[in-house]
């Protein structure tokens, strides 16, 4: 049938009352095609036009087709995200605070994702090894990175980097912070930071102080105390990391520790160390009886170390923003929050965006302190 108008050509060779006209044969045709002519008065010009109006139907049918069979194709492959193992970097030796929360982020990502998490390892070069491994990897969300503040340390630190912190990367949310401590052994005699400070200057050739490598955060925050308080004279011993600098104090080789509060916890709990003074915001929930810095007097003596997962730059936005979802859901978890702070974190759960916020603020702060403290850069 021709058309879908009404008339004769709604109902072919039927008349309207649907019964055939008595014509048949030559005349037949002749008059039907009489018919069609003075219906729809079909030029050589009108039938070449409907002839491409047609074929451009054709055409963008096909290409509609197309376009609706890509798009089926490829949604599978982004819902599908993770399909094999995702592995997270931790740029420092096992057994650290942010292998720690690596390990526990793994476990509870991989319930969530349906997918293995697992934790690989890269230490060396304060970080740079394992950092600069994950911004040359593929940005496909399965290589991310658990950084910690030598992210921002590190270009002030060192006179190459394997990364820019501001292009090679993409965050995906900051997890938490973990305040520092300060501590002597009980029996020194020293109640206060005030009180040690007191003891240091009088006694500035007897007084050390242990911290992990140079560079990382719980180093700098001597350094600054040191420039406060006109302590150049008291020595700085370097450790490998915050365990052994901690052993140091235990065992008296020194007589104060500065370090993240992670590894220190369990020793504060048992009254084997006294913490002098935290340099978190506030006090801790389980050992209240230790200041702030900023209640023993140091303004804005504020001091931190924070962990987050960073994935290579120009990882597709749809999986960051996966990752992102799935990892703040976790961390507003109870029973995850409490097994973090007894590990001596404080769980921030901030998004990525307010996580470069923090970079931006730190990168050009940690400069200034090695700069000042007239660290060489490496």
């Amino acid at each position: 049938m021709l058309g879908g108008g009404s008339g004769l050509l709604d109902h072919d060779d039927e008349g309207v009352s649907g019964r055939r006209p008595k014509w048949s044969g030559r005349e037949a045709r002749s008059a039907r095609y009489a018919i069609l002519g003075q219906s729809i008065h079909l030029t050589d010009e009108d039938r070449m036009t409907r002839m491409a109006g047609a074929m451009t139907r054709r055409r963008f049918a096909a290409a509609s087709a197309m376009a609706f069979g890509a798009l089926v194709r490829a949604r599978p492959a982004q819902a599908a995200y993770p399909e094999r193992p995702i592995k997270i970097v931790v740029a420092n030796t096992p057994g650290g605070p942010s292998d720690i929360i690596a390990r526990i982020m793994a476990a509870t990502m991989q319930e969530a994702m349906g997918a293995t998490a697992f934790v690989e390892n890269k230490g060396g070069a304060g970080g740079n090894i394992g950092m600069g491994s994950v911004a040359r990897a593929e940005p496909d969300g399965y290589t991310i990175l658990l950084s910690t503040s030598a992210y921002a340390v590190n270009p002030g630190l060192y006179q190459t980097l394997p990364y820019d912190p501001f292009n090679d990367f993409t965050a995906i949310c900051e997890l938490a912070v973990s305040p520092h401590v300060f501590a002597v052994k009980p029996d020194l005699g020293a109640a206060t930071m005030k009180e040690f400070v007191a003891l240091a200057k009088a006694n500035p050739d007897k007084f050390n102080v242990s911290t992990p490598p140079i560079g990382t955060t719980p180093q700098l925050q001597v350094e600054v105390l040191k420039l406060r308080e006109g302590l150049q004279g008291m020595a700085t011993v370097v450790f490998a990391g915050g365990g052994d600098a901690l052993k140091a104090l235990l065992s008296g080789t020194v007589q104060l520790s500065s370090g993240v509060l992670a590894p220190a916890h369990p020793h504060l709990k048992a009254g084997t160390i006294k913490g002098l003074a935290l340099t978190g915001r506030t006090r801790w929930n389980d050992l209240p009886d230790i200041p702030t810095m900023l209640e023993a007097g140091y303004p804005d003596f504020v001091f931190e170390t924070y962990t987050a997962l960073m994935a290579p730059a120009k990882t597709p936005p749809e999986i960051v923003a996966r990752l992102e979802q799935v990892v703040l859901e976790i961390l507003r978890r109870p029973e995850i929050r409490e097994r973090l702070t007894q590990s001596g974190f404080e769980v921030t759960a901030k998004s990525g965006k307010e996580h470069m916020a923090r970079v931006a603020r730190e990168v050009p702060m940690f400069a200034d302190i090695i700069a000042r403290a007239d660290i060489k850069k490496l």
